[in-house]
């Protein structure tokens, strides 16, 4: 989507789109007399879909772009666009964050996570873990296709681009994959602190990346803002479905060993 006529706030809330207004009002059904987990991550889903969509709308009006530009080039020296801030290690890596939202990283992460839960017979969340990240990455280059935003042509980028700029794919599916392997993960974990050590590793990974792609040159910050809304309602939803299907007690999950009696 390109250009476009201006539009008052006033307007926008009007022509809201409807997947908003009338999702919400289904959501808000669907969750009451459920339990508050349910509830808080129902109600996160619609805030990341409104806040992707203020970003959307926002960022084709042109509204974002003098702060876009300006975040990008603040990552570079000013009297020399083409190096990053910082000393010569952080350009080296930020390229090595980077390639952890890459495609082939991500592949080989996915792979790795799909055997290990196969081999424990969790083909359950095998099963999820692939059509998740399968279907992210398939919405993520739709979305692209869609918006067909040109990348920043601010500084010179520190790495190779082959599509368009939003939403950020990288910072996307960081937030699938992470969060998803986060969250599919914390139910076999006995203590609640290893729990919160997990989630808060994925997150930190996915900031990260995401941070990178602005580092890089090559996304502006609305791009991975969007990214992270988009992959972060994303692997709820994907969450939602593994807990909703998966049977209680597993009989095909990982379970926590057993200490041996003494």
């Amino acid at each position: 989507m390109k250009g476009g006529n201006p539009r008052t706030k006033t307007d926008r809330n009007r022509h809201f789109p409807r997947l908003i207004r009338s999702g919400s009002a289904t959501l808000i059904h669907f969750i009451r007399g459920r339990e508050p987990i349910a509830m808080l991550v129902w109600v996160t889903v619609v805030l990341g879909i409104w806040g992707f969509v203020e970003l959307a709308d926002e960022v084709t009006e042109g509204s974002t772009r003098n702060f876009d530009r300006w975040a990008v080039s603040l990552m570079r020296q000013s009297d020399a666009p083409s190096i990053p801030i910082g000393p010569k290690w952080m350009g080296e890596a930020g390229r090595d964050i980077t390639a952890l939202g890459g495609i082939a990283n991500l592949t080989l992460l996915i792979v790795a996570a799909t055997g290990f839960l196969l081999v424990n017979r969790a083909r359950r969340l095998a099963a999820i873990l692939v059509a998740s990240t399968t279907s992210g990455i398939a919405i993520s280059l739709l979305l692209k296709r869609v918006f067909d935003r040109p990348r920043p042509d601010v500084v010179p980028h520190l790495s190779d681009v082959y599509t368009s700029s939003f939403p950020s794919g990288h910072s996307m599916m960081s937030a699938v994959v992470y969060l998803t392997l986060g969250v599919l993960i914390i139910p076999v974990l006995k203590h609640f602190w290893a729990r919160v050590y997990v989630l808060a590793t994925a997150a930190l990974v996915t900031v990260l990346v995401g941070i990178s792609r602005v580092y890089m040159g090559v996304h502006y910050p609305t791009d991975v803002l969007a990214g992270w809304a988009a992959g972060g309602v994303w692997a709820l939803i994907c969450w939602s479905i593994a807990r909703r299907s998966t049977p209680k007690p597993p009989s095909d999950t990982l379970v926590p060993a057993r200490e041996p009696k003494l």
